[in-house]
């Protein structure tokens, strides 16, 4: 069982955090995992009908996640992304590049059916370890 006094919860501030239950980011000991991200900011969604800049959005998220739990986004070992037309792939792994091209952590990109919003066209999920 983990103790509560070793898990830390990160929050974006998101209403269906409380109706879901569930954290934008948990830290237990070492291990950050980063809860399936959008380009949601404040209730918005940033860069409607622009994959790059919701990928850019996201990515700065989670970012800001695991540095809110004591991580750096160096420490990330492992990214899924989520993309609801795979044709633009590209534009995607450019944005991811951007960010992780000297870190080069395990990666995954899949397509899918929709997202919860048909115009988010990503999610990603992140896994960070703390040294």
């Amino acid at each position: 069982m983990i103790s509560s006094k070793s898990r830390q919860h990160f929050s974006s501030g998101a209403e269906w955090e409380d109706i879901a239950g569930y954290s934008r980011a948990v830290r237990v000991g070492n291990q950050i995992e980063v809860a399936g991200t959008t380009s949601m900011i404040n209730g918005e969604l940033i860069g409607k009908g622009d994959i790059y800049l919701q990928t850019k959005t996201i990515l700065f998220i989670i970012k800001e996640a695991i540095e809110g739990l004591g991580g750096t986004i160096e420490q990330t070992i492992r990214t899924r992304m989520f993309v609801t037309d795979i044709s633009q792939w590209e534009l995607v792994a450019k944005a991811h590049g951007e960010i992780f091209s000297n870190i080069k952590p395990a990666s995954t990109m899949v397509e899918i059916v929709g997202l919860i919003n048909s115009e988010m066209l990503i999610e990603i999920e992140a896994t960070a370890i703390v040294e």
